[in-house]
């Protein structure tokens, strides 16, 4: 089973994340007031899903078409020993606990305009 969460707010105006077998588990709002970035939302809707395992793919493709590309936003989520961090048009896949992969990935986000102190997924 993988778990994971995307923001309302990180969706493009019109896209759907819909991939076959996704279950939601919970909606919930969030105050992020203290930490949005400018361009941000204060308040941020968290959709908690849950899927198979052998969705992993399906599901980061489906994300990364369905991100807002602008303020750098992102998901990610835990496949077996696999860490999927996921924005808009890319996918890093990378082992947990493989620094060099999460470092790409973190640059990547940097580089789209994710705020540092959002680039912080769990290992």
């Amino acid at each position: 089973m993988i778990t994971g969460y995307v923001l309302g707010e990180s969706l493009r105006p019109g896209a759907e994340f819909a991939p076959r077998g996704l279950r939601v588990r919970a909606v919930k709002r969030l105050d992020v007031s203290a930490s949005a970035s400018a361009g941000q939302p204060a308040l941020w809707t968290l959709v908690e899903w849950e899927a198979e395992e052998g969705a992993a793919r399906e599901i980061a493709e489906a994300l990364a078409e369905a991100l807002e590309p602008a303020h750098g936003w992102y998901a990610d989520f835990t496949a077996g020993d696999e860490r999927v961090v996921v924005f808009a048009r890319r996918v890093f896949r990378y082992r947990r606990g493989d620094a060099a992969g999460r470092a790409e990935a973190m640059a990547h986000g940097r580089s789209v305009g994710t705020p540092g102190h959002q680039l912080d997924w769990p290992e």
